[in-house]
């Protein structure tokens, strides 16, 4: 699908963007303590961030739950774009290396085996 910019054109392929969100997903899933970690530090940082917004404590402290609640939203949906640059680069390399038609297929198959990884990995947690 092309996309005109101005002077600039690119195409996005629909198969590329498939694979990454799925290699994506799969590495949201594998590595799921480091994707809670990004989301306790951007939450962290947006809080910090906002505080220098206020110039009174009062009001600060009025609108503290509210915006709190919502920082931890932005936290949690920031916290996959890291994934997903990283699940596109392991599509490219798995088109590169196996050819066009195998991003999508090992990104299901990472998908599958990373989910049941974490399956294990709570109940692991959970009988301890």
């Amino acid at each position: 699908m092309p996309i005109d910019l101005g002077p600039f054109t690119f195409t996005l392929d629909t198969t590329q963007i498939a694979g990454a969100g799925l290699w994506a997903l799969a590495l949201y899933l594998g590595f799921s303590p480091v994707g809670e970690w990004v989301i306790e530090q951007l939450n962290r940082w947006f809080n910090y961030a906002e505080r220098s917004l206020y110039t009174s404590a009062e009001e600060f402290e009025r609108t503290r739950p509210a915006r709190e609640s919502q920082n931890a939203f932005y936290a949690s949906i920031c916290s996959i774009l890291p994934f997903l640059v990283v699940g596109g680069l392991c599509n490219f390399l798995a088109e590169v290396s196996l050819g066009k038609s195998w991003g999508i297929s090992l990104g299901l198959l990472a998908c599958m085996g990373c989910g049941i990884y974490e399956l294990g990995r709570r109940d692991g947690e959970s009988s301890d």
